[in-house]
């Protein structure tokens, strides 16, 4: 899967907007980053295109290489990241666009 273009900062800002109401979609806990995890983040993200996660583990840098993990192995981007909860978009090239939704 190609990784899409890097976001620039006006797209980042349109998707942690529309990012603000979403709930976490997948929530990573005590029993860490499974391949069963993964497959469920690239699921969501080739549904939703714009996803939540809540990574209940550790410390910050533990929280920083599993995200560093998710982001290689999905191909996705991190919008943002605050405490627990990441930001994560992928473009799925069969859905439309969220760019060019309407909020």
């Amino acid at each position: 899967m190609e990784l899409t273009s890097t976001l620039t900062e006006t797209q980042k800002k349109r998707l942690r907007t529309r990012a603000h109401d979403l709930k976490p979609v997948v929530m990573i806990g005590q029993h860490g980053l499974k391949p069963s995890v993964l497959e469920e983040i690239t699921g969501a993200l080739d549904h939703h295109q714009l996803i939540k996660i809540k990574l209940s583990v550790g410390d910050r840098e533990l929280r920083d290489d599993m995200i560093a993990q998710i982001l290689q192995y999905s191909q996705a981007q991190q919008v943002q990241r605050i405490g627990n909860i990441a930001v994560l978009y992928r473009r799925n090239p069969d859905r439309p666009d969220i760019f060019k939704q309407d909020f």
